[in-house]
């Protein structure tokens, strides 16, 4: 995706962090779900997550992406190198370093907040995650908000 005044973005894979970010609680709604469905049709799709609620596994079951337990951002950032060039998704402490180095970074307050270094470490800002998702169904959005 060429974006006027910004820059290339290239990337095929998304990396979301799962608590405050996907889910609340390690819950995702069903509408959630029904997004990641679209949008593993056109992107490479994992969650790193510690898994706090030992819900990983059920919570994406059906669907085609990866899940990995991560035990904090150290190693959530050593994973999601794994991936480059990537999108990276989060709201947390332990998503800074992943978003630092993505190469489009979206930080999502939703119920849980946002940590004030996610917020500085992300390209763009959303209330909800269904926002951050649709901007990359719909990249004409995300066009608009990063265009120079």
């Amino acid at each position: 995706m060429e974006i006027p005044n910004y820059g290339r973005i290239s990337a095929k894979t998304i990396i979301f962090d799962l608590n405050g970010t996907l889910g609340v609680e390690g819950k995702v709604s069903k509408d959630v779900k029904e997004l990641l469905k679209k949008l593993v049709e056109k992107y490479n799709v994992v969650i790193l997550s510690s898994d706090t609620f030992g819900t990983l596994e059920e919570e994406f079951r059906g669907i085609d992406l990866k899940v990995e337990r991560v035990k904090d951002g150290n190693e959530k950032l050593q994973k999601a190198l794994e991936y480059e060039p990537y999108i990276g998704i989060g709201n947390g402490n332990n998503d800074v370093r992943m978003l630092e180095n993505a190469e489009l970074a979206i930080c999502v307050i939703g119920e849980e907040g946002a940590s004030v270094e996610a917020l500085l470490a992300s390209d763009v800002v959303v209330n909800d995650i269904r926002d951050a998702i649709n901007l990359l169904l719909n990249e004409k959005r995300l066009i608009a908000t990063l265009r120079g």
